[in-house]
């Protein structure tokens, strides 16, 4: 039991020093508060004339899950780029409390700080449009939303020690983020890209976990939701097989080449 709590202990120093570190910076500031906000009122120009079910969905939700994942690309994608220019990531990689828990510290914070950009492009879309819209569903809204979480924040750490291995981070970052939020459908329909590409949509978590968030909003088919549910956990599932099964082969090979330095 004390063991566990040394872990928490760590996770929660770790997010309460990333949550202060991420806010500092300028470019987070930016995609926490201005992003979503002007995410939103171009959505809500582009859907101004689909109704309120395309507004709640495509407009507060869209802009939501696109300032949160651009909250993820340059903050727990890049923090192990800045640790790395810090010098403080070797000191990290073999400090005693792990560093799997302090990544997890890092990324589990700036996903649940991101979470603002929800609230943010609610509040915007009900000042310009004067509609302020209700979920009926809170339960199914409350489970899709951790899910959601869950999903970010493997992702995340799947990431994270993706760039462990790379020095050209702030490029792949810019990279990542405007692909994966047309291909995982965050602003519109999966359906409307073409089949290849419905196809690469359908393995990846994020586009089932905007799925479950559409859901949750309106009327529930509780079959439909209950397989997109059980479609995500698996994905999930086999994201964290592969994630610790990346992190043993990331340890084994920054062991035998000691690449974790500047140069």
């Amino acid at each position: 039991m004390k063991k566990w709590m040394i872990y928490w202990q760590i996770i929660v120093s770790t997010m309460t020093l990333q949550m202060k570190q991420s806010f500092a910076r300028p470019m987070f500031r930016f995609c926490l508060i201005c992003n979503p906000i002007v995410n939103t009122i171009f959505l809500y120009e582009m859907f101004l004339t689909k109704g309120p079910d395309a507004f709640l969905n495509h407009v507060v939700l869209g802009a939501g899950l696109m300032g949160i994942w651009g909250c993820i690309c340059f903050s727990s994608v890049g923090d192990i780029n800045r640790e790395r220019w810090s010098g403080t990531l070797p000191l990290i990689y073999v400090a005693p409390g792990g560093f799997g828990l302090i990544v997890f510290g890092k990324v589990f914070g700036n996903t649940i700080m991101s979470l603002l950009t929800f609230v943010l492009s609610y509040v915007t879309a009900g000042v310009i449009s004067g509609q302020w819209l209700y979920i009926v569903n809170i339960g199914y809204f409350l489970v899709s939303m951790v899910l959601m979480i869950v999903c970010f924040v493997v992702v995340s750490l799947c990431f994270a020690y993706i760039m462990m291995l790379s020095r050209k981070t702030e490029l792949y970052m810019n990279l990542i983020e405007i692909p994966l939020v047309f291909i995982c459908g965050f602003t519109f329909p999966v359906e409307v890209l073409p089949e290849w590409a419905q196809a690469i949509s359908n393995l990846l978590a994020p586009t089932w976990a905007a799925r479950l968030l559409r859901m949750s909003v309106g009327q529930v088919d509780k079959s439909v939701y209950v397989e997109c549910t059980g479609i995500l956990v698996i994905e999930l599932l086999l994201m964290v097989l592969f994630t610790i099964g990346l992190y043993h082969w990331m340890d084994k090979r920054i062991r035998i080449r000691a690449t974790l330095e500047v140069s």
